[in-house]
């Protein structure tokens, strides 16, 4: 049997809780075009996000390690594809629109430059007096506009909802974006607010999980900690005991008891708010996403915890700094003379779309840790062959 778009959009009306957004509800794209018979609008941004050169891109983008540190430290990309399953799994629990939760996760980190949080904070601070930098604007200025693969127009014309979802990304460490067209007087529909707190559930856990195997953290360092001993009650490990089986076992059981509370407490809210559509949701005083307290509190103090003894480790602010020279110099270097700027890249300051510096930015933020380093060693190493 074949399921029609039509029939698939009848079954998301059955099975979606009322606050779930329906794909045939969707406010549309900025230049209207035929559906796919076979496929939903969300569906259809999830595989035209997949299909992006910055999409690709992200596997050499770096989450916390530099790609050539080792093969098993996460990158843009493993991350992103865990936050779609982490939202997926939360969206199903829910009754919110798996497809369009993923689109967004998909979508979510396309923006970001190389070098993690170190790059964007040195773009940040190279464009300040040019219009600034966030990697959440950037994703939609890279599906709305970047991205050339349609002739009739610039972007991926994804919907209203999928590029909303971009701009009201919003973590401890993300800002939601300034967009007027976006309502921003409006939360983010719930199927956003699942992506940001999957997004935050897995880089806490999955950092976690790297620093360990980098040894940047011990198993002793976490001793005690709330989260660490709700993950040895559920496995049942003694610390001098821990080696890579057990690490294994503890960071996907603390993924599920995460999952598990984040479905909990939300469904909890949601029945207390009673919202009975996706704008009387998006109306609420406080977004219903969330943790308990209980477990908030220990996420906290987990956070609390990476962020002193691994994203503060030498090793890796070693490495921010040299991110931050690389960055800077190259940067200074194509302001200086843009000859040095592929042909491409130079043709737009030409046609005057853009000013230099945000074509720069652009070029910088597209590329990968590896092109990053290959470039600045071509303008810099007197050895290496330009």
């Amino acid at each position: 049997m074949i399921y029609t778009r039509e029939q698939i959009e009848e079954r998301e009306r059955q099975y979606l809780a009322p606050y779930g957004m329906k794909s045939a509800d969707t406010q549309g794209r900025k230049y209207p075009e035929p559906e796919p018979t076979h496929r939903t609008t969300f569906q259809r941004d999830r595989d035209r996000v997949l299909h992006t050169t910055a999409f690709r891109r992200l596997e050499y983008k770096t989450q916390v390690f530099i790609n050539h540190e080792g093969d098993y430290y996460r990158t843009r990309l493993t991350h992103t594809l865990e936050v779609a399953q982490v939202g997926r799994t939360i969206a199903r629990a829910l009754g919110a629109n798996e497809d369009l939760i993923e689109a967004i996760c998909l979508a979510h980190d396309v923006g970001h430059p190389p070098f993690g949080h170190s790059g964007e904070v040195t773009l940040a601070r190279l464009m300040e007096d040019h219009g600034g930098f966030d990697h959440n604007q950037q994703s939609l200025r890279i599906v709305t506009y970047l991205e050339r693969r349609y002739p009739a127009y610039n972007g991926l014309n994804l919907t209203f909802e999928v590029c909303e979802g971009i701009v009201k990304h919003e973590t401890e460490y993300d800002v939601s974006s300034v967009a007027p067209e976006y309502k921003p007087d409006l939360l983010a529909n719930l199927e956003a607010q699942i992506a940001n707190v999957a997004d935050e559930l897995a880089y806490t856990a999955h950092d976690l999980d790297d620093g360990l195997y980098a040894g940047l953290i011990s198993p002793w360092q976490v001793d005690g900690l709330g989260l660490w001993e709700l993950g040895r009650e559920e496995i049942n490990f003694k610390t001098e005991d821990f080696d890579e089986m057990t690490r294994h076992r503890l960071i996907r059981r603390l993924i599920g008891v995460l999952v598990r509370d984040v479905v909990e407490a939300t469904n909890k809210r949601l029945m207390e708010a009673k919202p009975q559509s996706v704008e009387e949701l998006q109306r609420l005083p406080t977004t219903l996403i969330g943790h308990s307290d209980e477990i908030g509190a220990m996420v906290r103090e987990l956070k609390n915890f990476l962020y002193e003894n691994m994203y503060r480790h030498y090793r890796v602010i070693r490495m921010a700094q040299k991110a931050e020279k690389f960055i800077t110099e190259l940067f200074n270097a194509y302001i200086a003379e843009p000859s040095q700027l592929p042909n491409s890249t130079k043709e737009r300051w030409k046609a005057g779309d853009d000013q230099l510096e945000r074509v720069v930015c652009d070029y910088l933020a597209g590329m990968t840790d590896r092109y990053a380093l290959q470039e600045y060693q071509k303008l810099f190493d007197p050895f290496t062959r330009p």
